[in-house]
């Protein structure tokens, strides 16, 4: 039987038009290929937590205006128990298919082409806004701290998207290395701020918002009621967003079958250590209602109604290296998943051509251009990560379905690391992903319908043009083709 199958497998046709430039299969996959073996799991966690670590400077606290400390702290357990299920459920499908494409393949394997195209489009407009929003944060960052005399930000914007794509196009290992340094910093930046602020905690300041007695549920725990829980959760999400990432570097890494499952458990297990400090010192040193609306909570956690201090200043330094630490990683994401999706003819081939230092360089410069421009634009920083937020919530949720199909579809299929609690874990994320897309609307609907609008003209472009092109020779396709096979000659 499995001679069979490598028969059909070599049978499915090439791609139904000549892939770049005339060459042959052989000769395209060779102008596709990623230095593998870069990363071992240490790197592969320590990209994990840069994904997301700027979350934990800024951002996550706008919960509080609307849920309250209560709402934003169920819906942080909430969005904490979906991430867990989903990091579980993907470093299952990592260690089956440890390929670029990440979610896509996943997708692809269990929900078709369409499937496979919805994920990845929804990952990519998630990997791409990010890093437009956070480098406008960056600017806001330089400016406030007075660094290099700047009055405007279109400069920084311009200069960190060289300089870090710079430093990609130079090679994974040392761009994950850059990465693991900044994190480190980072994070060692949060816990002497928690040092810092819990000494000034005070149970009461958690609940110091003023309460809405109109809104259903409301009371001192859950000043905006209990639709506030709802309206919080992209905000708990921020503690987390982009752990999911970690798969898309399984075809550079050592030993992606074992480093793949350690790093994803990992990288979580410390993302939520990290949300716990932060949430309660923050929250608890000057109360909920004095951080709620601040762009830098931390500081304003540290400083209260007195001027700067020594440690102020230092946490505000870090929450730049915070950022900074996600900029890079989130370009790193982007360019794999674009990669992946050109390789296979889902996006114009010419962009997963890769360098002499098996750098995708088109899918690095390309994004980081956009994403300039976007910044320069409009400055919106708050509104293009809302955009992201929503496409994420859309990946999160297929690719839980991913893993649900698999399971039921496929039980038999080799499965090195198995999800603890197997579908019962996955169906978890499912539901949780959707309740979390629905919530984006109830935050910014703009950014809701904007994200729609731009998946609307990706699928009229699979529709029309890339999935009769697609390239069969590309791993994910290949890995779809061989379950085709089984399944025909499991009917035979």
């Amino acid at each position: 039987m499995a001679d069979d199958i490598e028969a059909r497998l070599t049978a499915v046709p090439a791609p139904t038009t000549s892939p770049a430039g005339g060459d042959g299969p052989d000769d395209y996959l060779e102008r596709r290929t990623l230095r593998r073996g870069s990363a071992g799991w240490l790197l592969l966690t320590g990209l994990g937590v840069a994904y997301v670590v700027s979350g934990d400077f800024s951002g996550w606290n706008v919960g509080l205006d609307k849920g309250g400390f209560g709402g934003l702290a169920i819906a942080t357990v909430l969005m904490g128990a979906m991430y867990a299920c989903l990091v579980f459920s993907l470093a299952e499908l990592s260690t089956i298919l440890p390929t670029a494409g990440g979610g896509y393949g996943f997708a692809r394997r269990a929900l078709g082409p369409w499937g496979g195209f919805l994920t990845g489009t929804a990952i990519l407009i998630e990997y791409i806004l990010a890093p437009a929003a956070i480098v406008i944060f960056i600017g806001d960052y330089v400016e406030s701290l007075g660094l290099f005399g700047l009055t405007s930000s279109w400069p920084v914007y311009l200069g960190c998207f060289v300089v870090f794509i710079g430093v990609h196009l130079w090679g994974v290992g040392e761009a994950l290395r850059f990465s693991l340094v900044v994190t480190a910093v980072a994070v060692a930046a949060l816990l002497i701020f928690a040092v810092g602020a819990f000494t000034e905690f005070s149970a009461d300041g958690l609940n110091d918002i003023p309460v809405d007695a109109s809104a259903f549920g409301s009371d001192s725990w859950l000043p905006l009621g209990v639709l506030g829980i709802w309206a919080a959760f992209p905000f708990g999400m921020w503690f987390f967003l982009g752990v999911e990432g970690v798969p898309l570097a399984a075809e550079e890494a050592k030993d992606p079958v074992r480093s793949m499952p350690k790093a994803l458990s990992i990288s979580m297990g410390i993302l939520a250590l990290l949300a716990l400090i932060t949430f309660f010192a923050a929250t608890g040193a000057q109360g909920a209602d004095a951080v709620k609306t601040a762009g830098n909570p931390l500081v304003v956690a540290l400083e209260g109604d007195g001027g700067p201090t020594a440690l102020s200043r230092f946490v505000n330094y870090a929450g730049l290296a915070g950022l900074v630490a996600s900029f890079f990683s989130l370009i790193y994401a982007g360019s794999r998943q674009l990669f992946a999706l050109s390789r296979a003819g889902y996006l114009p081939r010419f962009l997963s051509l890769t360098s002499k230092r098996k750098a995708p360089y088109l899918g690095l410069i390309i994004p980081g251009a956009i994403g300039f421009a976007l910044a320069a634009a409009t400055g919106n920083g708050a509104r293009m990560l809302n955009i992201a937020v929503f496409g994420a919530t859309i990946s999160y949720a297929l690719m839980a379905l991913s893993h649900i199909v698999l399971r039921r579809r496929e039980p038999h299929l080799e499965r090195p690391y198995r999800t603890p609690g197997g579908v019962l874990t996955s169906s978890v994320a499912f539901v949780l992903a959707l309740s979390a897309l629905v919530a984006t609307f109830l935050v910014d609907k703009d950014a809701a319908f904007i994200a729609l609008a731009v998946y609307a003209v990706a699928l009229a472009y699979f529709a029309i043009y890339s999935r009769h092109h697609l390239v069969a020779s590309a791993p994910e396709e290949e890995f779809a083709a061989l379950a085709e096979a089984e399944a025909e000659l499991a009917r035979d």
